[in-house]
């Protein structure tokens, strides 16, 4: 199989880091998967540094992209619940992968950054 000389276009997963690993689009799956359907009000308490505007867009953006589903509830007030999708909760092993690396290594990269650090 010939690789493609663009280098966009040479590596599988870069797709995949620009859907899932935007600065918020982590931590708010995390939140769907671990604590299951949601409120707006909910997940900005979980995450209380993400502006409502920015929480607003990442849902939007997740929500087109297939991993979170938006239920709108017609009462009064209005209700909107946000859950993850089968296809969002399908990256928990990836997510679960990762989080054993990072158990594992980011002691390894912060004395790799201490160490470049102190030779500049």
């Amino acid at each position: 199989m010939r690789r493609s000389s663009n280098p966009e276009l040479a590596c599988p997963v870069g797709p995949v880091v620009d859907i899932v690993f935007s600065r918020w689009t982590t931590p708010i799956l995390w939140a769907l998967n671990e604590y299951g359907r949601q409120r707006f009000v909910e997940l900005e308490r979980r995450l209380p540094t993400i502006t409502p505007k920015v929480l607003t867009q990442r849902l939007r953006q997740l929500e087109r992209d297939g991993l979170v589903a938006r239920t709108y509830h017609a009462e009064v007030p209005p209700r909107v619940e946000y859950e993850i999708t089968a296809l969002g909760a399908s990256l928990g092993p990836l997510f679960a992968h990762l989080a054993t690396w990072a158990d594992t290594h980011l002691g390894e990269v912060g004395e790799a950054r201490r160490a470049y650090d102190a030779g500049r």
